[in-house]
């Protein structure tokens, strides 16, 4: 079983991970929450979730992420500031990190588990724009592995081919319309290892055909499609 650490746990990225973790609890387990300053809704992922670890960035709402949760769920580890951001990034338990903790706030812990040798979902695309020299090299001189899950970048990646490198040149006129939360879904879901556009197709009323919308695009409205290399 793959363990994960979901950052940025509270925003539209992390409760679609968490929604794919729910529904595929035979493949996954949850090790670690983390967000920036949301302590309320951090707090409700914890009772539900029960993770080994659980931080917040801002030191101020770890303070009243621990009123909020007393002694209600003493199993989890509660850490504080950007260190335990990092520290959760780095944890033995999490062989995947989702990194979707919004701005520069997610810089340090992207390069964490980048260095660390995750296999690393990136939601932050700000971790490029700032850092993009730093992180490609902590990818490869740690040997991780690093997956787009924003839109945009997402989007480009399933133009690749299944074995593409950097410097290959994309499959042709394989384009596909992704968001952010359907790319989390794809980053951690397999369908059956095929492509969307390999399923049958069935016919309308008036003869019109129709794809069929693969189970990892339920919720978008079925325009991401797309091939999972995430758990491969």
């Amino acid at each position: 079983m793959t363990g994960v650490a979901v950052l940025g746990s509270t925003g539209s990225v992390g409760e679609s991970t968490l929604d794919v973790l729910a529904r595929n609890s035979d493949r996954f387990r949850l090790v670690a929450l983390a967000a920036n300053r949301n302590a309320v809704k951090l707090a409700q992922q914890i009772r539900k979730w029960r993770p080994m670890y659980a931080a917040l960035a801002d030191e101020d709402a770890t303070r009243q992420l621990r009123d909020l949760l007393g002694n209600s769920v003493p199993e989890t580890r509660l850490l504080a500031g950007a260190e335990g951001v990092e520290e959760i990034a780095r944890a033995p338990e999490a062989h995947t990190v989702m990194a979707a903790i919004v701005g520069a706030a997610g810089l340090r812990s992207t390069l964490a588990a980048a260095r660390a040798g995750k296999r690393l979902l990136l939601a932050n695309k700000e971790s490029l724009v700032m850092a993009g020299p730093l992180l490609v090299q902590a990818v490869r001189a740690s040997g991780a592995v690093l997956l787009p899950i924003d839109s945009e970048h997402n989007a480009i990646f399933q133009c690749l081919p299944p074995t593409g490198r950097a410097g290959e040149p994309p499959g042709s006129g394989d384009r596909r319309r992704t968001d952010a939360g359907a790319a989390a879904k794809a980053g951690l879901r397999r369908v059956d290892g095929l492509d969307h556009r390999d399923r049958p197709r069935r016919r309308r009323p008036g003869g019109r055909q129709r794809g069929s919308r693969c189970s990892a695009t339920r919720g978008c409205g079925g325009r991401a499609r797309g091939r999972d290399r995430a758990l491969r």
